[in-house]
């Protein structure tokens, strides 16, 4: 049975599809939240290595300053098997200056509504404040993404196969260090970038 760590999941279990069967591991630094492994992104590096056959991390690389993503991306690398993969999801930082420029947006306006309550473009920005509000400051952003940011940062990491996609201010990203198999880009819907 295939592996994948979920790295900064909170509270939530619950993976896209394309994981269905997977066994799944969680890993965050918020001890509240059960996870599997309490451990915080940036000490990956002291996890057994090659344990994963992906990592996913959706919504949480953007809660570490930029000087830090690069640790981050080394501690993906060291937890996965060598034929592993990576998918990110980021807030798509274009897109929403996008729309607060050509809109005439103010960031006090509500952007979409999620499962959690309305979010404003000042929280896609800055961070959920409604949960920090309430003393939670793990949901601070310190950096933030463009799809040219985010693939040059997985290559960086070593990730030379590199697949994105936009949707809704959503950036999405799968990363390999060798090339996916024809299953995998099919399972995954990739189109090289």
């Amino acid at each position: 049975m295939p592996r994948v760590l979920n790295v900064g999941g909170g509270g939530s279990r619950v993976l896209p599809s394309p994981y269905r069967g997977w066994e799944q591991v969680l890993l965050d630094i918020d001890p509240q939240v059960k996870p599997d492994v309490c451990c915080d992104a940036l000490q990956m590096m002291t996890l057994p290595a090659s344990r994963y056959d992906a990592v996913y991390c959706s919504h949480n690389l953007e809660h570490f300053y930029w000087h830090d993503v690069p640790k981050v991306l080394q501690g993906f690398v060291h937890v996965l098997k060598k034929d592993g993969f990576v998918h990110l999801a980021v807030p798509d930082l274009q897109a929403l200056m996008q729309v607060v420029v050509e809109g005439k947006r103010d960031l006090q306006e509500t952007w979409y509504v999620s499962a959690g309550g309305p979010i404003r473009f000042h929280d896609v920005l800055y961070g959920w404040n409604k949960a920090m509000s309430g003393g939670n400051l793990f949901y601070a952003h310190k950096c933030g993404f463009t799809e040219s940011s985010l693939t040059q940062v997985l290559r960086d990491a070593g990730f030379v196969h590199v697949y994105t996609s936009t949707t809704h201010g959503n950036l999405e990203a799968y990363a390999f260090r060798t090339q996916p198999t024809l299953e995998q880009q099919k399972a995954y819907g990739l189109a090289c970038r």
